[in-house]
């Protein structure tokens, strides 16, 4: 089993997943229904996507446990099911892609607001991503993302868990759907700079707006001298309503030559978020000359 550092050293660009929702609503889930909830309900749809993304020339595959917090969970279906969930997705993403593919654990944030502009407090926040990091753990996770955050306290509280419970690689990345900032004003050169202590794997971004807005960030977090590799996982262009769903406007093709075009800028891990299909990432895989 390669390692986030062997992978790194081969010199070439490191190809992450593509979406999971996106994609769950085109294999059926059901409006309102969350991702996880398919760890129990659907397992052989779960462990299908992260195979087909296998299939397309990803080095990784995420977990499905972006909302796998039992803070997140605390209100719905999986409540109190959060080291179960974690483990059992682990586990699927695992099955589905043997030993040639890292995977690794997807965690997002709580969906509170920190103190004092909402309910989330350090402790419940560490407590939170302590159990979630452990359970991936155990589960055997290669590695661990915290993506989509948008506040840096949660994310460095979330770091500070998971250090607590695994020496694992750790990544983290933002969504910057303000443009060039977070939800919360923040831009590359303040996360590199609050990241410098944290000995993370990769630092970047996902999700977000449009890919000229992410071709922008890359050029912000080169140019803040980001001392870790850059993660950049983008939408398949901004989501617009069509008839009674959603389309997004970058095919296959055309969302392969920017994100290869932001690989040549500096990223060094790309891959896809929402809009994303195994399709767009088998083309990216050719684009990068896989």
């Amino acid at each position: 089993m390669p390692s986030f550092s062997d992978l790194l050293a081969r010199g070439s660009v490191v190809l992450a997943d593509g979406a999971t929702g996106t994609n769950y609503q085109d294999m059926g889930i059901e409006p309102g229904v969350a991702p996880e909830e398919w760890v129990f309900d659907a397992p052989e749809r779960v462990g299908a996507l992260h195979r087909r993304f296998a299939q397309a020339g990803c080095d990784l595959v995420l977990t499905c446990t972006f909302g796998g917090s039992p803070v997140r969970l605390e209100d719905g279906p999986l409540a109190g099911r959060a080291r179960e969930l974690n483990t059992r997705a682990s586990g699927i993403a695992r099955q589905a892609v043997g030993d040639d593919v890292m995977v690794a654990g997807s965690m997002g944030p709580t969906g509170q607001l920190v103190e004092p502009f909402g309910p989330l407090t350090r402790d419940a926040c560490l407590a939170a991503f302590a159990e979630q990091a452990s359970a991936l753990v155990e589960g055997s996770v290669d590695a661990l993302v915290l993506e989509t955050f948008f506040a840096l306290d949660e994310a460095l509280w979330a770091a500070e868990a998971i250090r607590g419970v695994t020496d694992l690689p750790l990544v983290m990345s933002f969504s910057f759907d303000q443009g060039t900032k977070t939800m919360m004003g923040l831009g590359p050169a303040e996360l590199t700079k609050a990241a410098e202590p944290l000995d993370l794997a990769a630092l970047g971004a996902n999700c977000g707006r449009s890919l000229a807005d992410t071709a922008q960030l890359v050029a912000e977090f080169v140019a803040a001298d980001l001392s870790t590799p850059l993660w950049i996982k983008p939408n398949a262009g901004v989501p617009r309503v069509v008839g009674g769903g959603v389309e997004y406007p970058e095919d296959p093709e055309s969302f392969a030559v920017k994100v290869g075009e932001l690989a040549a800028r500096g990223a060094k891990i790309v891959g896809g978020c929402c809009g994303s299909t195994p399709e767009h990432l088998a083309a990216l895989a050719r684009a990068l000359g896989r």
